[in-house]
């Protein structure tokens, strides 16, 4: 007998969700618990973090769970290093379904940078008007370019105004549309896209919308992560765990 920990935050968790009530098998679907109305799941739904390696290792063992599944964002590098090491230590099987990561194509205009610091040292300049697609976490780093005007794309309204000198918050839950992405980049007059290599379909549009109007994107590249067993679909996953129910 098999039990399944998803840990979820993505559409390609929503929809291995699916595929794995569809077969009826014992599974619980974790949420990290940073976006106030999480989306439904046709499973068992806990939400919050476990409290590092020992406290995963803990539930894994409290809970008896034989596989885990890693479908959190491409940038949860904290929360997917923890899931190799409580793997290896609880003897629990352990795949990641994540995205391929985004391509440069003939048009692009991407300035890529490793890190957050790097992508705001990258706005030096005279002022724009920028587009954060970068989530809520880390819009502080960018108070150290105050001369920008920044437009912020997020899921839920912020808690407390972010401590940027001069900013727009457009609140929007992805998959985004080309249509949509083209209507909010000239409507907002953007001048410069900052955005991280998060790769799937639900947010590319940006990027192709980009290309169009021949605007410039730094592009922060995806963290280093430890070696571990990676699935790019559902059906990938679905299959891996058939090999073992």
């Amino acid at each position: 007998m098999i039990k399944i920990l998803i840990l979820g935050g993505t559409s390609e968790a929503s929809a291995l969700a699916s595929a794995v009530a569809k077969r009826s098998l014992s599974a619980i679907f974790s949420y990290a618990g940073r976006v106030s109305s999480p989306k439904s799941q046709p499973l068992p739904t806990r939400i919050g973090g476990f409290g590092g390696v020992s406290g995963l290792v803990a539930f894994l063992a409290q809970e008896r769970i034989t596989h885990i599944i890693d479908a959190t964002h491409p940038f949860a590098a904290q929360m997917s290093a923890n899931v190799v090491a409580a793997a290896a230590q609880s003897g629990v099987k352990a795949i990641a379904l994540t995205r391929p990561a985004w391509q440069a194509v003939d048009g692009d205009q991407w300035q890529s940078v490793g890190t957050v610091d790097k992508a705001v040292s990258a706005l030096a300049g005279p002022p724009q008007r920028v587009l954060l697609a970068i989530g809520r976490m880390h819009l502080a780093a960018f108070a150290a370019q105050p001369q920008h005007h920044y437009v912020l794309r997020l899921v839920d309204p912020p808690a407390s105004p972010p401590s940027l000198a001069d900013y727009t918050a457009v609140i929007d839950r992805g998959p985004f549309t080309l249509a949509g992405d083209l209507a909010l980049l000239e409507t907002q007059r953007i001048e410069r896209i900052v955005c991280k290599n998060s790769g799937g379909e639900g947010a590319a549009s940006k990027l192709t919308a980009a290309r169009r109007l021949g605007l410039p994107v730094v592009m922060i590249e995806r963290p280093h992560l430890p070696s571990r067993l990676e699935a790019h679909t559902v059906d990938d996953v679905m299959s891996w765990l058939g090999d073992h129910y």
